[in-house]
């Protein structure tokens, strides 16, 4: 069976600071709220603070987990109302269909993979040198700009199981009329023709960065927020995608897509 859950957290809080501000703390509470460390399972999970009085951490796990513990340090264990909501995952899935559509939600990490980056990290630097002379699968170098990051997304729904709707009335915003296929860092005279402008939009952009381990070298990544409607293309893939993810990071909160009914609709 697979659960997701929404925790609410009190932003006041000294330990919610520390979690709002540090993924792998939050990766260390989740998953201290599986039995048994619920190994070898994969689990997804997702900070929203767009509402800075409320954050919400949602997480999808295949065992039913407890959140006690996060309550207790980082939430309202006192107060009325939901704390921790869990619902069984099965009634969702079982709607997934194709030509469905949904408003959508989800954080990624949007990357490309090189063979010559243009600015190694000190970490790079030592994978090349411990590298020299074996055959490797490159670098893993994040896209920075929104209009990468976008193109990122739109050119990979198709291999998710789903497609973006054009858009029926919002011209694309300025800097995010990206030619198919863009690069961050592409020159900004390109001739190839934009994509059309398409039900998403981006609704945060953040740069992490952290020791891991609590020491020694610095993970560092930056993430998306894509907001939108999306209409299911392939539903086996996109039930993967929903359990398995979206894109790397995945123990530091990218990767899951969360769905919605569309206003208007019933469900």
């Amino acid at each position: 069976m697979t659960y997701l859950s929404r925790i609410r957290i009190n932003p006041l809080r000294a330990e919610s600071r520390r979690l709002l501000g540090n993924p792998r703390a939050v990766h260390g509470a989740v998953m201290g709220g599986l039995p048994g460390a619920a190994d070898g399972e994969r689990v997804l999970w997702r900070l929203d603070a767009d509402d800075p009085h409320r954050p919400h951490l949602f997480v999808l796990t295949r065992s039913r987990p407890d959140w006690s513990h996060i309550v207790e340090n980082a939430g309202w264990p006192g107060a009325d109302g939901d704390h921790a909501v869990i619902r069984d995952y099965t009634p969702l899935l079982a709607r997934i269909a194709a030509d469905q559509e949904f408003a959508f939600r989800l954080t990624a990490n949007p990357v490309q993979n090189t063979a010559t980056p243009t600015k190694l990290t000190p970490t790079q630097e030592a994978h090349l040198t411990e590298a020299a002379g074996k055959r490797t699968r490159g670098f893993r170098i994040g896209h920075r700009t929104a209009a990468a990051q976008l193109d990122w997304f739109l050119s990979r729904t198709e291999r998710w199981g789903f497609t973006v709707p054009a858009s029926r009335t919002d011209a694309p915003a300025p800097g995010l009329s990206e030619p198919s296929g863009a690069l961050a860092g592409a020159p900004e005279a390109d001739t190839r023709p934009s994509r059309p402008a398409r039900e998403v939009r981006i609704t945060e952009r953040r740069r992490h960065s952290f020791a891991k381990n609590g020491r020694g070298n610095h993970v560092t990544f930056h993430t998306a927020t894509f907001e939108g409607r999306l209409r299911i293309t392939n539903p086996a893939l996109f039930t993967a995608r929903l359990l398995e993810g979206i894109g790397p990071s995945k123990a530091y909160g990218c990767g899951l897509l969360t769905l919605a009914p569309l206003p208007g609709r019933q469900e």
